[in-house]
């Protein structure tokens, strides 16, 4: 039986003890130890108690609101970038590698990790339609020895550190040149060869096939359906980036045959059939991932120029032209969740300023979309191909993002990077990310908001030990927890996993602890609060 319960018409806190013998009796003086059930209807009360001085009452103190910010990093398998480090890793080391990157996210105050598992019409996870991947294994199609599935791991592993785990996809990239592994009976070349064009030295499908917009729709829609993915996200490739003769001319896309069936006959240009295949594609993914699972986020990151001259001073590749993705249609048609576009260039690059791009993008975020920039943390120290950055140029990016009005955060490429250099740990740790953010909130989603968590403290006499545990109350379900403090008048905050329900004090206990329960929308719980007697308010 709980030693506390509310009486249910007064609201006042009523006891219950078993008599104890003296020698009982002064032992529970000596630890001064009392148990409180801090309901959430009796927080919402404000009802003080009359506690001995080491113990915690409930308190009408306003938390401050947390910090907001999409922080994540791209972890690419595609050639073995990130994750593997090489083909044909053990389970053991494999998982090592990527328990690894999950640790130093957390360790970095990220919130995100962007993993990448479709590189190539192969599968970084127990497909039921494509095969296993070449860059896991070393042969395409061959599972793990012994078996494990990284998807699910991956999910498992990042929601125990409090880490979103999205899933990346490349919707039309079939096969790369450089993949040397014997291709699979089961890959989209082999088994519907119809669908897939040779352009270049690669594979690619063709987005103009409504088999393909279907084939590719299904294998997204197989993952939001079988795991518990915080997001899908797709990159910048949509149409291949061209490929030019030995005279330096474009060669264009060999989709004749699906122009013919599918768009000669229409009122659009080919060119405007082609975006519109992306586009529908989009929205059709965007839609289903909404009917199937609301909360799963959608997310895009498009090459960071729209189209030369917008803004005016802007100049280089036009994607709209080139892959033929109208990436500002989607966003300001609110056919994503979030949208990262790729902003690799320089604050001070005349032609592709960064603060000009971001600017203008959200310019374009006429709904209110989470818009981050993606920054290029391989820029930092790097010598080759061409001249790096300073960290203070890294360090600039973050600071203006966070003062672009309608700008809430960075995805960093790419993760081995930030595993590595101890010149961006400067920056991340000591400047940028010295509290822990949550992300931003996507009320468009829907969705229930969490009740006010119930509370137990357990306060030693000494008053060198603080325990508080917690339960969720009422409707909705945490994904996370955010537990606030108040030391010497300076509040800090931690974000803890579902799974955690426990917070610990040893030796200088806080003014004040708020807990608040957080959905997988991002929205917070009226938070639940205790203060220690005699602090000030």
């Amino acid at each position: 039986m709980s030693l506390d319960q509310p009486r249910s018409r007064s609201g006042l806190l009523q006891t219950t003890r078993k008599r104890q013998s003296p020698r009982a009796t002064g032992y529970c003086r000596s630890s001064a130890r009392t148990l409180f059930r801090l309901g959430s209807r009796l927080a919402g009360l404000g009802v003080a108690f009359a506690v001995q001085a080491a113990d915690y009452q409930f308190s009408q103190v306003v938390p401050p609101e947390p910090v907001r910010e999409f922080r994540a990093a791209w972890v690419a398998s595609v050639a073995n970038i990130d994750w593997p480090s090489r083909k044909a890793l053990s389970t053991q080391e494999q998982q090592a590698e990527l328990l690894a990157i999950l640790n130093r996210a957390a360790q970095l105050k990220l919130n995100a990790i962007v993993f990448q598992v479709r590189p190539a019409c192969d599968a970084m996870y127990a497909s039921r339609i494509e095969p296993w991947s070449e860059y896991l294994t070393g042969t395409m199609g061959k599972a793990p020895e012994p078996f494990y599935d990284p998807l699910a791991f991956a999910v498992e592993e990042a929601h125990k550190r409090g880490l979103e785990l999205h899933a990346w996809f490349n919707p039309y990239r079939a096969r790369l040149h450089a993949a040397d592994s014997p291709t699979a009976a089961n890959h989209v070349s082999k088994a519907r060869p119809k669908l897939v064009r040779h352009y270049g030295e690669s594979l690619w499908l063709d987005p103009g096939e409504k088999d393909v917009q279907d084939y590719s729709f299904n294998v997204v829609m197989d993952v939001v359906r079988r795991y518990d993915v915080d997001g899908i996200h797709f990159d910048d490739y949509f149409y291949p980036y061209k490929v030019r003769d030995g005279s330096g001319k474009a060669i264009d896309f060999p989709d004749d045959a699906s122009w013919r069936r599918f768009g000669s006959g229409g009122k659009l240009s080919r060119d405007d059939w082609r975006r519109e295949n992306v586009n529908t594609f989009i929205q059709r993914v965007y839609k289903s991932i909404k009917a199937a699972k609301p909360w799963v986020k959608f997310g895009v990151s498009p090459f960071g120029i729209w189209r030369p001259k917008n803004p005016p001073q802007i100049q280089g590749l036009d994607a709209y032209a080139s892959v033929y993705a109208d990436s500002r249609k989607w966003l300001v048609n609110g056919w994503v969740d979030y949208f990262v576009p790729q902003l690799y260039w320089a604050t001070d690059a005349p032609d592709q300023s960064f603060p000009v791009l971001l600017g203008w993008w959200a310019e374009q975020n006429t709904r209110g979309r989470t818009l981050c920039a993606g920054i290029d943390a391989t820029a930092v120290g790097r010598s080759e191909p061409r001249p790096g950055w300073q960290p203070q140029e890294f360090a600039n990016q973050i600071r203006l993002t966070r003062s672009q009005r309608g700008a809430r955060g960075q995805i960093y490429w790419h993760m081995q990077t930030l595993m590595r250099n101890g010149t961006l740990d400067e920056v991340l740790k000591r400047e940028a990310y010295q509290q822990p953010a949550l992300m931003p909130p996507s009320p468009w989603l829907g969705g229930t908001r969490p009740g006010r968590p119930n509370l137990m403290v357990s306060a030693g006499g000494s008053g060198s030990r603080l325990e508080i545990r917690w339960a969720l109350s009422g409707s909705g379900k945490a994904s996370l927890w955010l537990v606030q403090t108040r030391i010497g008048g300076e509040w800090t905050e931690e974000i803890l996993p579902a799974d955690r329900t426990t917070r610990v004090w040893n030796g200088a206990q806080p003014e004040v602890v708020a807990v608040s329960a957080v959905n997988r929308n991002g929205e917070l719980s009226t938070p639940s609060v205790v203060q220690a007697p005699g602090s000030a308010r």
